[in-house]
């Protein structure tokens, strides 16, 4: 199974809070993809099970932001995770 859920991430200003976020939430145990936009303050997880919303806002706030609502995301039509296709 493969969930893929984005969260608004608040606080963020440039490239090292970046890479502040995508390291403190990839070491969250199910993890296995962390995209994060700032242009958007967005971030989006994919993981193997479910997690919980408040071991991903430690993570967050453990890099130094705030963590905003959370919303699982669809996959995509052709794809069972969203990534457009050949992943499963």
């Amino acid at each position: 199974m493969v969930i893929t859920t984005a969260y608004q991430v608040e606080g963020m200003t440039c490239g090292h809070c970046v890479s502040s976020v995508r390291a403190e939430v990839g070491k969250v145990d199910g993890v296995q993809v962390v995209e994060v936009d700032l242009a958007a303050k967005e971030m989006v997880v994919t993981s193997s099970a479910p997690i919980d919303l408040a071991v991903i806002e430690s993570a967050v706030v453990e890099a130094g932001y705030e963590l905003g609502g959370g919303r699982e995301l669809l996959p995509q039509a052709g794809s069972c995770c969203g990534s457009g296709g050949g992943c499963c």
